[in-house]
């Protein structure tokens, strides 16, 4: 089988117990980089030797095909360089490689900055949407930043510490500069620190400089107040434009917060 294994965003003591006998017996590691691996074991006092073969986003769809036969046979262990595999890391075209072809993929679950960061941020923790790396080009993070004004879960970012000041400044235009946010950076590190405030106060922070891997964890908007018959035209104006009626019924209830259902209901009823 193919096994995911989580290991540890910082702090050593995050292996967990599963993970050390995992590594101590694995005869095949796919690992982001063979390197960090090999650091992992000698922290972990592992002697063990697998075999270690390079997976990341430049190799794994060439690769994925082989680790998955290779899993008919034996069990694979894939690691990123920290936390989840698949998460924002290389895994997913293997994992979509052996639910094709039948082969059985498991988990060793640990350590995960998105789910740390959205934990000690201190925002609403019910529903959120992890939305991975920020754009690096400018023009590419203000339009997607844009397109998420309106959304209402708790988003979670991956960035770089040195363009966090730039990222939270396109977050002020985007979503306005009162919304709560928290950069989460050195996570179970010795250095850990969070940050909370509003986008401006925070950017400002930002300003002077940021140092270590960083989380930020943004608010969700607050539904609009909407009469129900604008709400239905919203669905309208977006079935007009293209969108699926299901989808269109359900990004406007996700707004306004109208059911999904009456919306769906109405807008159709409209079209008769």
């Amino acid at each position: 089988m193919i096994i995911l294994a989580a290991t540890p965003i910082g702090n050593l003591g995050d292996a967990s117990t599963r993970l050390i006998e995992a590594l101590a017996t694995a005869q095949t590691i796919a690992a982001e980089d063979t390197r960090t691996t090999q650091r992992l074991l000698a922290a972990l006092g592992i002697d063990n030797r697998p075999r270690l073969i390079a997976l990341h986003d430049h190799n794994e769809k060439d690769r994925a095909h082989d680790l998955v036969e290779l899993a008919r046979d034996a069990d694979v262990l894939l690691l990123s360089d920290a936390g989840m595999p698949t998460v924002s890391d290389p895994g997913y075209g293997v994992v979509a490689a052996a639910a094709a072809a039948g082969v059985t993929v498991t988990a060793i679950p640990g350590p995960s900055a998105v789910v740390t960061a959205l934990a000690v941020a201190g925002l609403p923790t019910d529903r959120f949407t992890f939305e991975g790396f920020v754009p690096r080009r400018p023009g590419e993070r203000a339009r997607m930043l844009a397109e998420l004004d309106a959304e209402s879960r708790t988003m979670v970012f991956f960035e770089a510490p040195s363009r966090t000041a730039a990222t939270l400044h396109d977050m002020i235009a985007a979503f306005g500069a009162e919304r709560r946010v928290a950069v989460c950076r050195e996570l179970t590190k010795l250095h850990e620190q969070v940050v909370r405030g509003s986008l401006n106060e925070v950017a400002a922070w930002a300003d002077e400089g940021v140092r270590g891997e960083v989380v930020i964890v943004v608010a969700g908007a607050e539904r609009r107040a909407v009469a129900f018959g604008d709400a239905v035209d919203q669905v309208t104006a977006l079935v007009a434009g293209g969108a699926r009626l299901k989808e269109a019924a359900a990004e406007v209830a996700e707004a306004t917060a109208h059911s999904r259902r009456d919306l769906y209901q109405a807008a159709l009823a409209a079209r008769d």
